[in-house]
């Protein structure tokens, strides 16, 4: 194992050090929990405050949508592994300004138990808490069990339309409506040539053969539905858009926003040939690609891979989706 660290047991805290003396201008860390990162802009005006948590390795995830029009406080767990419940309670109770908090999370045992403890700490300080379960990997259970399924980066485009609809004025429930409203339109699938390692463990956490890929693969490393031969990036996208967009389903005419998000180690010029193909498969099918995204926007270490993701939009989606937003992972102007 060849990385640029100092103790491996320690790797979380020290990135946390160096996230906030290098965004400083967006974010700040918790006086009294050091895995709590807080948006400057949290309490610039009062509305819903808009919360997140998981584990750490996914960078920019998920501290890294925190911020102005996004996220308003994250939870930091460890590598791969779920926040506290007492950091998603410190977490609410930081961002509460009485019009309540929506708690945006992905669906994992851990999240789903500690949020759940931390709603009920909540609830004793009267403050109300909502949630909206991310679950857009389509590869992670079958659609008649869609409510198990994982979370990954269709968080992203939850974040940004929950921040949005807060930054607008929106009560709780308006908030939680439209959120919901996104990752139910939302589908996400990813492929994996490569494996990572936990800095602590020091070895890979599973491995794929050479010349392979593994189809569906999650971003802890979650076994995917297939594995197959490596295949070319035309051959790729077809398979991954063929999935995501039989599953919804996204139909001709529909309008949608597509983010192409590298897992790690995947080269951003790669991930442009397949936003490429991508694209030419949704043509083919009447599915106009309204707002796009390519980067490494929700990773997994040095993974090697791509996910994709599809959000369809109607015009509230639309207007969320381009509302000024300034964090580290995203920034963008809004549009005219």
């Amino acid at each position: 194992m060849q990385r640029i660290i100092n103790e491996p047991s320690l790797v979380v805290e020290d990135m946390l050090k160096g996230f906030e003396r290098c965004h400083k201008d967006i974010i700040h860390i918790d006086d009294d929990n050091p895995r709590v990162v807080i948006s400057n802009f949290a309490k610039d005006k009062k509305k819903v405050g808009i919360v997140t948590g998981g584990g750490s390795g996914h960078k920019p995830a998920f501290v890294g949508y925190c911020g102005k029009g996004m996220v308003d406080a994250v939870a930091v767990g460890e590598i791969f592994s779920s926040p506290t419940a007492k950091s998603f309670y410190d977490c609410i109770r930081a961002v509460d300004q009485g019009m309540g908090v929506a708690c945006l999370y992905g669906n994992y045992a851990g999240d789903n138990m500690n949020v759940k403890m931390a709603m009920e700490l909540a609830e004793d300080d009267d403050i109300q808490v909502k949630v909206v379960v991310a679950n857009d990997d389509v590869a992670s259970a079958p659609k008649e069990d869609i409510k198990k399924r994982r979370g990954v980066a269709g968080e992203v485009l939850m974040w940004k339309v929950g921040g949005a609809k807060a930054e607008q004025g929106a009560t709780l429930d308006e908030v939680i409506r439209a959120t919901q409203k996104a990752i139910d339109n939302t589908r996400s699938v990813g492929v994996g040539l490569g494996p990572c390692t936990i800095p602590a463990n020091g070895k890979p956490n599973f491995a794929i053969a050479e010349g392979t890929m593994e189809f569906g693969i999650g971003h802890h490393g979650e076994p995917g539905i297939r594995i197959e031969k490596l295949a070319s990036a035309t051959e790729i996208a077809k398979e991954m858009v063929s999935l995501v967009v039989e599953d919804l389903p996204f139909t001709n005419g529909d309008e949608v926003v597509a983010l192409v998000s590298g897992l790690g180690a995947t080269p951003v010029m790669e991930q442009y040939i397949f936003f490429d193909e991508v694209a030419k498969n949704l043509d083919s099918l009447g599915i106009s690609v309204y707002k796009s995204y390519v980067g490494n926007y929700f990773t997994s270490l040095e993974m090697n891979g791509v996910t994709l993701t599809l959000m369809k939009v109607d015009d509230e989606l639309k207007e969320c989706m381009d509302a000024e937003v300034e964090t580290m992972g995203l920034t963008q102007l809004r549009r005219t």
